[in-house]
């Protein structure tokens, strides 16, 4: 009986803390959707191509913009690398994507306070930028040449690296008429529960945790283990014990705020609170994540500098916010004892599940179900994947069961939904394919050769490459170059104004 009863008291906690910041999150993921409808994340790598203080601002505003899951987060990141964006920044937009976002702060304000989400946006920029100065201080150019042809080998380290390659995004027309149209409407409600499916594990575990360590570990265990008792020695231990909590818990993103307010009520220092919200990205999958996509020796190079610019950020700015005065000193958090009345909450809470009603619905009927299933599905190892030309989804043409033919080429689908709105209009979808991985503009007197008919030359060893499906590609100054194979992008990396003036000469390298 006893064990029952106290079950029954950490789900309780559990859904007080969830009905408490419901309509945040929903209003968070909300606002993402909108954002990702209007912002294109193809367009994003060419913007982060230099690892200057330009790209570092880009970065950190970009991911501002773009989803919090911590699993798109990464897989996002290394599509931009791949696609021509430095690793610097596009490491800087994965840990802005995470930590300076909407649904963060709104979830933090209801469950902390607005002194935490002031120091989460503080010290996130603050987080990132001492990201960026032991990058330029530590990271060798070989490790990244490394890291490049292990990420350009196509290793899928998770499920979420499909969502992570998708663009919903809706870039023709002006403004306001994208944002409100009925294609809006529709990939809102894509985005908003894809990037609810990404999350929702790591939202459960989240509360589920959180409230299980609220109802079972006493207070006086937690004040023992961050040592309230030499507040000195707090405020230096916090910060860095944190983010070691954090990689252990195995919850990510806005999932960890919960946890965040089951330390904070249990004594852990306010800089503490906050390097273990930073640390969502070094948990051990992602980490494993991490050697995958780059190998391990960078996976553990990433460790370290994240956990080092983690630590010294929340310790920084916790002492920051005592000297100002602006640090909370009331450790007592009423969110584990508030029930649920009829107040703001439960009439927001109210409205939110209504608007998610209608997205559901939204969601259901344009083929949602069905692009879900897809996304679930693991492409095989050394499969050659193309793009859904609606979506923008990775799909594995072996396994694709909706096609469609136009204008002599075979086009591949994860929904019947994605293949019904192409053959509405292909024209429309074949030219924003294009757009994606942008436009090839005049190259060695051939360019509106290459550009009509989707085609350009590899610079290195002179092979013709689809636009539309190449893998491997690099930015520079207005350009997009195309490449056959790894080995030629990082060819081209090394030393591109060498075959950028034999092709000026009339000469191909080889």
């Amino acid at each position: 009986m006893f064990v029952v009863s106290a079950i029954v008291h950490a789900l309780q906690l559990s859904f007080f803390m969830l009905w408490e910041v419901l309509w945040p999150l929903a209003f968070g993921f909300l606002l993402s959707a909108m954002v990702q409808t209007v912002v294109s994340k193809r367009a994003v790598a060419g913007a982060l191509g230099r690892p200057d203080l330009k790209g570092f601002l880009l970065a950190c505003g970009l991911g501002a913009a773009s989803s919090s899951c911590s699993y798109a987060a990464v897989a996002v990141a290394r599509a931009l690398f791949r696609r021509g964006a430095s690793f610097v920044n596009a490491i800087i937009f994965e840990f802005a994507s995470t930590n300076l976002v909407f649904e963060l702060g709104l979830v933090l304000l209801i469950l902390l306070g607005w002194q935490f989400v002031a120091a989460e946006f503080a010290g996130g920029l603050l987080m990132a930028l001492l990201l960026w100065i032991l990058f330029k201080v530590t990271l060798r150019q070989r490790m990244v040449d490394e890291a490049r042809l292990q990420a350009d080998r196509g290793v899928f380290g998770s499920t979420h690296e499909a969502h992570g390659e998708m663009d919903m995004s809706i870039t023709d027309g002006p403004f306001l008429s994208r944002l409100f149209s009925p294609r809006a409407f529709t990939a809102i409600s894509h985005s908003f529960f894809m990037d609810l499916n990404a999350l929702y594990v790591d939202l459960g575990l989240g509360f589920l945790i959180a409230g299980a360590l609220a109802a079972w570990v006493p207070n006086s265990w937690w004040q023992a283990f961050f040592l309230t008792d030499h507040p000195a020695l707090n405020e230096f231990w916090s910060p860095l014990i944190g983010p070691v909590i954090s990689m252990l818990s195995f919850v990510c993103s806005v999932g960890n705020v919960p946890l965040a307010a089951v330390l904070w009520n249990g004594g852990i220092s306010f800089g503490g609170v906050i390097s273990f919200i930073f640390a969502d990205l070094i948990i051990l999958p992602i980490l494993n994540i991490y050697r995958k996509y780059y190998g391990g020796r960078m996976s553990l190079y990433l460790l370290a500098v994240s956990y080092a610019a983690m630590a010294l950020a929340g310790f920084l700015v916790g002492g920051a916010f005592q000297l100002l005065g602006l640090a909370p000193t009331n450790h007592h958090l009423t969110v584990f004892e508030t029930q649920p009345t009829w107040n703001y909450t439960t009439f927001l809470d109210i409205a939110f599940l209504l608007l998610m009603a209608v997205l559901a619905w939204r969601f259901i009927t344009t083929g949602g179900i069905e692009m879900l299933r897809a996304h679930a599905r693991r492409p095989q190892a050394g499969a050659q994947l193309v793009r859904d030309p609606v979506c923008g989804m990775s799909i594995d043409p072996a396994t694709s069961t909706q096609q469609a033919n136009f204008g002599g080429e075979t086009y591949h689908f994860c929904s019947a939904a994605c293949r019904s709105a192409f053959e509405s209009d292909p024209s429309r979808y074949t030219v924003r394919t294009a757009a994606l991985v942008g436009q090839q503009q005049a190259f060695g007197g051939q360019g509106d050769d290459m550009e009509s008919s989707g085609t350009a030359t590899d610079p290195v060893c002179g092979m013709m490459v689809n636009t539309r499906t190449a893998e491997y590609r690099s930015f520079r100054g207005g350009d997009t170059y195309y490449f056959c194979s790894a080995g030629c992008k990082e060819r081209f990396d090394k030393d591109p104004d060498k075959y950028l003036a034999r092709d000026e000469g009339g000469h191909r390298a080889h």
